[in-house]
């Protein structure tokens, strides 16, 4: 009697898939240098994908590895190919990919670049079904932490996303190469990893699973970290404390997305970017300015649709910090204070499409409200109130 009665009364546990992180991570002023034990070990002949500006820039850095010559390293030259991945990492450009490690036979992927040129070596490896490893140049996404890629048209608008079978085989963080890259890209990885709190704790903040429950309070501590370290990182290059904000752009925040999964994801702000990619004069502008002000779209429709005092409160401090590390406030800061009605109609369109991460806020959003608060993003607290 008893065993029947916890028969029936069992609940099935579901199947919890995650992706949490890279096999292993070399992180360091020199990490690559060291790193010709670690890559050779994937294999002999691989496929170098990039951005033309990040291969050039990772050459001194990536050629003694790649020749054999790179200290701590026994291991024979490496038989490379490189490639630059095309406009865009696209359904065109994978198809020229896949061509190009199938000539060259490739037995592994190294990937180099910021996060579309990451995106597409990442995906690229798990279509062949081989090794990647991730090589940022920049701190402007946490791409080379992730088991996830984002596909974009050959004109740069947001089409989808790709869940891959698993993170990066290999991830090397080095702070001399991540130093090359212009400030502004570290500006934008704050940008891109601030929104994890503010999306994660709408999504997720009520969650009773011990994994999300992690991932959000990561989350809390990953904005605390960002706050009190940025202005300071970003005045001392190279210092110990932009170490510890480029660890937790490109390391932290993807912690946080690995623990967290599926339940624990992109809102407003992600969903604001994806919009505007399809109006060409957002180009212009890096993943994590867009969705730094995507986060202040979010809050302000906290703030209107539900007379949210505390995203008020929170969207005030955040343009407080903005305007210290130079994040942009406003469409006129995004290079969009021309843009006409309806190309902004049509960006508020895509960001509240049916599928939209948009429709994980706890009210229901249309277009028109958006606009509202695409616009309004700097207005004092209390300002343009609508009805829901």
């Amino acid at each position: 009697m008893t065993h029947t009665q916890s028969t029936k009364t069992a609940t099935p546990t579901a199947i919890y898939s995650l992706t949490i992180a890279p096999a292993c991570v070399l992180r360091g002023q020199n990490a690559l240098a060291q790193a010709g034990d670690a890559i050779a070990r994937f294999g002999k002949r691989p496929l170098i994908v990039g951005g033309s500006n990040s291969l050039a820039a990772a050459k001194p850095y990536l050629q003694p590895i790649l020749e054999g010559t790179g200290a701590g390293t026994g291991a024979p030259p490496l038989q490379f190919a490189e490639i630059a991945y095309g406009n865009d990492c696209s359904e065109v450009s994978l198809e020229n990919l896949r061509e190009a490690a199938s000539n060259h036979q490739a037995d592994f992927i190294i990937g180099v670049g910021g996060g579309k040129a990451l995106d597409a070596a990442k995906l690229l490896a798990h279509q062949c079904k081989i090794a990647i490893v991730t090589i940022p140049t920049s701190a402007a996404t946490c791409a080379a932490w992730t088991a996830l890629s984002n596909i974009y048209s050959e004109q740069g608008a947001f089409q989808y996303d790709v869940t891959l079978a698993r993170c990066p085989d290999l991830l090397i963080l080095d702070y001399g190469l991540i130093q090359t890259a212009p400030q502004r890209t570290l500006v934008a990885g704050i940008g891109d990893a601030i929104a994890k709190w503010y999306e994660a704790s709408v999504s997720s903040g009520h969650s009773e699973q011990t994994l999300i429950i992690s991932a959000v309070q990561q989350a809390r501590i990953l904005r605390d970290i960002l706050f009190q370290k940025s202005a300071a990182a970003l005045k001392e290059p190279g210092s110990e404390t932009w170490q510890e904000v480029t660890d937790a752009t490109v390391l932290l925040a993807g912690v946080i997305g690995g623990i967290g999964g599926a339940g624990c994801r992109t809102v407003a702000a992600h969903a604001v970017h994806n919009g505007l990619t399809h109006l060409l004069a957002s180009h212009g502008t890096l993943h994590g300015e867009k969705v730094a002000y995507g986060i202040l779209v979010q809050l302000r429709l906290e703030e209107i649709l539900q007379n949210n005092q505390l995203a008020a409160t929170a969207r005030q401090q955040l343009l407080k910090f903005y305007a210290e590390i130079g994040l942009p406030q406003t469409l006129d800061d995004l290079g969009l204070g021309d843009v006409s009605l309806t190309q902004l109609q049509r960006a508020a369109e895509i960001a509240c499409h049916p599928n939209s991460d948009i429709h994980r806020l706890p009210f229901k959003v249309v277009p028109e409200q958006l606009m509202a608060a695409m616009v309004s993003t700097t207005a004092p607290v209390g300002e343009l109130k609508i009805k829901n």
